[in-house]
């Protein structure tokens, strides 16, 4: 089955660091494509980056330059490194994976096909 866990979220005070990780299953993180989602209270969910097999990322034009998406082969773990954070930058961030290509997903604005649980991200002016 498709599994993926997110952890790393937390509270801290604008300007500060936050790396969030997906953990995904071995069958999870060999066949699909991967990528990170937010939704803000009251908003709609956003696309944050999206990374495909070749190494081809797209970030949301309000992340570019401050978090940057990573992954680690031999642990199967997707990670998300948040620096310089805002208090717009709060919401809930979900790790997201699909058979089609995550950044053609987020490009377009559609809808993934798996989700993790979510991780509260949380900063402070």
């Amino acid at each position: 089955q498709v599994q993926l866990v997110e952890s790393g979220g937390g509270s801290v005070q604008a300007g500060g660091s936050l790396r969030l990780s997906c953990a995904a299953s071995a069958y999870t993180y060999s066949t699909y494509y991967m990528g990170w989602f937010r939704q803000a209270p009251g908003k709609e969910r956003e696309g944050v980056v999206a990374i495909d097999r070749d190494g081809t990322t797209r970030y949301a034009n309000s992340v570019k330059g401050r978090f940057t998406i990573s992954k680690d082969n031999a642990k199967n773990t997707l990670y998300l490194q948040m620096n310089s954070l805002k208090p717009e930058d709060t919401g809930m961030y979900y790790c997201a994976a699909d058979l089609k290509s995550m950044t053609y997903i987020q490009a377009l604005g559609l809808t993934p096909g798996y989700w993790g649980q979510g991780t509260q991200v949380t900063v402070s002016s």
